[in-house]
């Protein structure tokens, strides 16, 4: 009989029961003359001990604006050093961080500042070609929770400076009466499919999924790491900022937002031993002019994350990237991120071609969608998750919340899974990305890891699109690499004889990049609503369209 699709992350490392400040403290205490964190864009680098002396200064400048334990303060910039010690210093104060995404326009900010009842905002000035503050004032009339804002490029060093008469012990004070399942963060979904919601995190929640990346990575105070991915998400954040925090880790940070060149810069200057990216960071990295004089010998580790990981794109990084030990992470913002990952010793072929065994600490299970049972080993369903990663739910909504996580306090996570005899997992897709073309079930994500292997195809994302003869066609948006020349017939020629007929995309998109979240996230929802629209004038094997 076949074993269940059912692990436990049995571990002898223990939990950590404390708060995000408490570790911090401890941090400091063991390394705080090593430097914290490194941000070149701004000239920033801080030591351990600065890092917490910073964190003081704005938590105290928190309590005498009148922030109180459980309030709502947010941030709404891209990547910079004011953004972590935020990040820090509210967990202090007992204040919640509400992420606001950096690409939000004026309707989404706010949904976020009201949905969150947000109290303080910080804010850049703008970003990019975008006026935050122009913004900000013309929506504020509609966001009564929304007491006080400050500018970070003018107004930080005066915020800091106003916590100087609040007493050490009024801090100390607030800090000894909170608890690690009190709620410190929200994060707003991404928007891939959907209206985004509030997943609440807690001290517990994000502190020890952080840990146990970095235990996973054999982090130590000798180790840099380059996070070119946003902060405002768990990826930079918590796989991020505290797995480097609870090791004694330096977080160097390229700049405000990815750039590859910045990147790859930071790589060689920071002696960085380890590097986190998306697979399109990696692929844009890769591609990149500079890549060959870019010197990589320091680098070991780093994660892979976000959405599929290509298995042609990890082979590249460990063989040309010097990362031998790169890791590919799995798992949801509900889920503080991480539910699975794979080990920096596990084989090739494992790190290459699944997501990992469970994470310490935490289940998980594939069950068949509808009946709700485990399936068998080996079997595709819908992998569920279950232990202190589980967020307290979406922020005031209940209805929500209930529809994501079960009695049993199962989140059910809407990716479609399998996990082999050895406790492997590999994602084949979400359930809702799933194709039905004439009653067969066609999976994207085993259509874009073969488009993979052309030699002059970049990236590939295959999506369903309506057809009234068989219900569903299949149709792939392809970027070529830089200089190549693609087109829907050469690939359909590819395809044919290599994979299934009824797997071959009848429909060929040949594009610059795709639709994508902040984070880089491949926003299949929009390709989809794109394609559709222009169906009407597609022509079937070839072509640009739809």
């Amino acid at each position: 009989m076949n074993l269940p699709s059912y692990v436990h992350g049995a571990s002898s490392v223990a939990l950590l029961g404390e708060t995000i400040g408490e570790n911090l403290r401890r941090t400091v205490e063991r390394c705080g003359d090593r430097e914290a964190l490194v941000v070149p864009s701004q000239g920033y680098r801080a030591t351990y001990r600065q890092l917490w002396d910073a964190t003081t200064a704005l938590a105290k400048a928190l309590l005498r604006r009148g922030i109180g334990r459980g309030d709502r303060v947010g941030i709404w910039a891209p990547n910079c050093f004011e953004w972590v010690v935020t990040q820090y210093a509210t967990a202090r104060a007992g204040a919640i961080l509400v992420n606001v995404n950096p690409a939000y326009q004026a309707r989404e900010l706010q949904h976020a500042l009201n949905q969150s009842g947000l109290r303080l905002l910080l804010l850049s000035q703008g970003f990019r070609d975008r006026d935050y503050v122009e913004t900000l004032e013309r929506i504020r009339p509609a966001c009564p929770a929304l007491e006080e804002t400050v500018v970070l490029d003018d107004g930080w060093t005066a915020l800091l400076e106003e916590g100087a008469p609040v007493a050490d012990d009024e801090l100390a004070a607030r800090e000894a009466g909170l608890t690690f399942d009190d709620p410190v963060n929200i994060q707003y979904t991404s928007g891939t499919t959907g209206t985004p919601k509030g997943a609440t995190l807690s001290h517990h929640n994000i502190l020890n999924n952080g840990f146990f990346c970095g235990e996973i990575l054999g982090y130590g105070e000798q180790d840099r790491v380059c996070i070119p991915v946003p902060f405002y998400h768990c990826f930079g954040m918590v796989i991020g900022n505290l797995a480097c925090t609870t090791h004694g880790a330096c977080i160097v940070t390229p700049g405000a937002a990815f750039r590859p060149d910045r990147t790859l810069a930071a790589i060689e200057a920071e002696r960085c031993t380890s590097l986190y990216g998306v697979p399109t960071m990696f692929i844009a990295q890769l591609d990149h002019p500079d890549f060959d004089s870019t010197d990589f010998s320091s680098l070991r580790t780093g994660v892979m994350a976000g959405s599929p990981c290509p298995a042609e794109v990890m082979k590249q990084v460990r063989e040309r990237m010097n990362i031998r030990e790169i890791t590919i992470c799995y798992g949801m913002t509900e889920t503080a991120p991480v539910s699975t990952q794979t080990r920096v010793d596990d084989p090739v072929d494992k790190r290459v071609n699944t997501v990992g065994p469970v994470h310490p600490h935490v289940e998980i299970r594939i069950i068949d969608p509808d009946s709700g049972q485990v399936v068998p080993r080996g079997g595709r369903g819908e992998l569920c998750t279950r232990g202190y990663c589980v967020m307290l739910g979406y922020w005031n909504d209940d209805a929500a919340t209930r529809a994501a996580i079960d009695d049993a306090r199962w989140m059910r996570t809407g990716d479609l899974a399998r996990m082999d005899d050895a406790g492997y997992v590999s994602i084949v897709g979400r359930i809702k990305d799933m194709i039905i073309r004439g009653g067969e079930n066609v999976y994207p994500r085993e259509i874009e890891e073969f488009l993979y292997t052309h030699p002059d195809v970049a990236d590939a994302q295959v999506i369903g699109v309506p057809s009234e003869r068989y219900g569903e066609e299949v149709l792939a948006w392809v970027k070529p690499k830089p200089g190549a020349v693609l087109d829907g017939a050469a690939l359909t020629a590819f395809c044919r004889g290599a994979i299934a007929t009824y797997k071959i995309p009848r429909y060929w998109r040949i594009v610059d990049g795709f639709p994508m979240t902040v984070t880089g996230k491949v926003q299949k929802y929009r390709m989809r609503e794109i394609s559709t629209a222009a169906l009407a004038g597609a022509e079937p094997g070839g072509g640009r369209r739809p």
